[in-house]
């Protein structure tokens, strides 16, 4: 027995499930997690000291790649005069300037610990604001673990969750709190209007995942977006962009500077933090007013705003907005894409891809799909068979077809030549 069945054993036994985030489990994918003893770059080396290419790069936040130098001497110094004050900093203000200055729709933010804390607080603020209950999301589309967002949700929840309509997708969630969240397909514009000519005064928010992530990477239509745009103007909704994922991401401005879309609120974490529990929702200065202490609206956190988290987030930000970041970081995820659809073609294998920024979808179906019902029906078994394949060939996929990938600026030619070659392989045994 290896060291990774060794260790995953020993943790079954005081953690449940042997994880703390479920989908590191490899329930969908089958087989023993591993477990990780450092990084460096692009690689990750597991408890037998086998090096992998990462391509999930902790979710999404190691867009500079694992232990980047200058982020590592930021933590350092950051640390040498403590972790936590539980009062404000010089830090904390130098990083709401930078969000507010590379996402002009944020005017003021909220720094808070995790992604979960940022959208939950981001919905009590709209409720507070509009005086409403009523929130809309979208099929498969994962915005954190508060009660209300667990209905139909994406990431893992796909692997383990009955998929009824409208029923929480986790136990322990009040049939009464899901009656608040209103659930309709992603890219679905004649739903959309539906809702709002029956519902709309009554709508406090609609949140949605401006490129969806967390069931597989699935891009909205223009058509789409502009109709939630203009529904939530008409009836005096909040729309938040849940950013968590995409943003600084996919683009400097994040999705939001793709698309054109201004939203009333936007939720950050993951990239912002540079890897540390990091993350924040911001938006217009006069919502954001209604926020304890100047309003009713309670959020509160002794970490928010942590110097450690806040100088990694610092310095990753700086290393991002340097010339030519994005332009290379999107150019190599598209080179690795078009990688993969070569291989795939050269086996036989039905595969589509995509690509925004450093984030990709890889998918076994002969067409992106634009929709959770879409994603449903790919062949999660060649998945299951191409992610083993790989990952014997020293190769780290998400250990779920319902997830996105990620590079880094560290995946340089060398590595994705790496990665295609390990591809090419993979494809034949399927």
């Amino acid at each position: 027995m290896g060291q990774n069945d060794v260790l995953f054993e020993r943790a079954q036994k005081t953690i449940p499930g042997g994880v703390n985030s479920p989908v590191r489990a490899f329930r969908q994918v089958g087989g023993t997690p591993r477990f990780v003893s450092k990084a460096k770059g692009p690689y990750f080396w597991d408890a037998e000291n086998t090096r992998y290419i990462d391509l999930i790069m902790s979710w999404g936040p190691m867009i500079v790649g694992h232990a980047h130098p200058e982020v590592v001497q930021a933590v350092q110094r950051a640390a040498e005069t403590s972790f936590s004050y539980g009062a404000p900093t010089e830090g904390e203000i130098e990083l709401a300037e930078r969000i507010c200055e590379l996402m002009p729709s944020v005017e003021q933010v909220r720094m808070v610990s995790s992604g979960t804390e940022a959208t939950m607080s981001a919905l009590r603020l709209a409720r507070g604001y509009t005086g409403r209950d009523l929130i809309i999301k979208f099929e498969g589309c994962y915005h954190g673990h508060a009660d209300s967002l667990l209905v139909k949700a994406g990431s893992g929840l796909l692997t383990f969750a009955d998929s009824t309509q409208n029923a929480p997708s986790s136990g322990g969630v009040p049939q009464d709190l899901v009656k608040h969240t209103l659930v309709l397909p992603y890219n679905d514009v004649s739903a959309l209007e539906e809702v709002f000519a029956k519902q709309g005064d009554q709508v406090a928010a609609v949140i949605l995942e401006p490129i969806a992530g967390n069931m597989n990477l699935i891009r909205p239509t223009p058509e789409f977006l502009s109709a939630m745009r203009a529904l939530t103007n008409q009836h005096g909704s909040i729309l938040i962009y849940d950013e968590v994922m995409t943003g600084f991401r996919v683009a400097l401005g994040g999705a939001q500077s793709l698309q054109g879309i201004v939203p009333d609120l936007t939720c950050l974490g993951k990239v912002m933090g540079g890897g540390m529990p990091m993350a924040a929702f911001g938006g217009k200065k006069e919502i954001m007013s209604k926020l304890a202490p100047l309003g009713n609206v309670y959020q509160a956190g002794t970490l928010s705003g942590n110097p450690v988290a806040v100088a990694a987030g610092l310095k990753t930000l700086e290393i991002v907005s340097r010339p030519g970041f994005y332009e290379c970081l999107t150019g190599q995820t598209e080179k690795l894409m078009m990688g993969f659809k070569q291989a795939a073609d050269k086996a036989g294998v039905p595969v589509a891809v995509d690509s925004v920024g450093g984030m990709f979808g890889l998918y076994f179906a002969n067409e992106i799909p634009n929709s959770f019902e879409a994603v449903t029906k790919t062949d999660i078994e060649a998945f299951k068979k191409f992610f083993h394949a790989m990952l014997d060939e020293g190769v780290y996929l998400a250990p779920s077809a319902y997830e996105a990938g990620f590079t880094s600026i560290a995946h340089d030619n060398a590595v994705l030549d790496e990665i295609v070659a390990a591809a090419e392989k993979s494809f034949q045994k399927i």
